[in-house]
């Protein structure tokens, strides 16, 4: 199952270990899930990642590391449509470009308020918790 994860859930997954999160960071290890990645969604991860890299406890270094291995093991999809406006938060229409270019079954985000024109197109959008549930149910 492909997913677009959101870059709320890479914060909040190497900010706790004991939450949904991280859960998801180690079945995405597992290989349980693929994530989808484009060069916006990259570069916002990059970005985020050495933004809260202080409180996060990561030396630049180990953030780039993290977006490094995301690249490694993501499917990389090229975007050739766009399909704005759509969502609420202008900021957040490039994921769900990717989702719908990647063909991903959801997005997985904590904003999801943000993602109200994602069902439009038949892509789900999920919190982590209810994520992990899936996995959980398709084991």
């Amino acid at each position: 199952m492909r997913v677009v994860l959101d870059s709320s859930v890479l914060v909040a997954a190497l900010r706790s270990r004991r939450g949904a999160s991280f859960a998801l960071l180690q079945a995405l290890r597992a290989g349980q899930f693929e994530i989808a990645v484009s060069v916006p969604l990259v570069l916002e991860y990059e970005a985020v990642l050495l933004r809260h890299g202080t409180e996060l406890g990561l030396l630049p270094s180990e953030a780039i590391a993290v977006v490094d291995y995301l690249c490694a093991i993501g499917h990389r999809q090229e975007i050739h449509f766009l399909w704005r406006p759509t969502l609420s938060d202008p900021g957040d229409e490039f994921v769900l470009e990717l989702a719908v270019a990647a063909q991903a079954a959801s997005v997985v985000t904590h904003n999801v308020r943000d993602f109200g024109g994602a069902q439009s197109f038949n892509i789900r959008v999920l919190t982590p918790a209810a994520f992990l549930q899936i996995l959980r149910e398709d084991q």
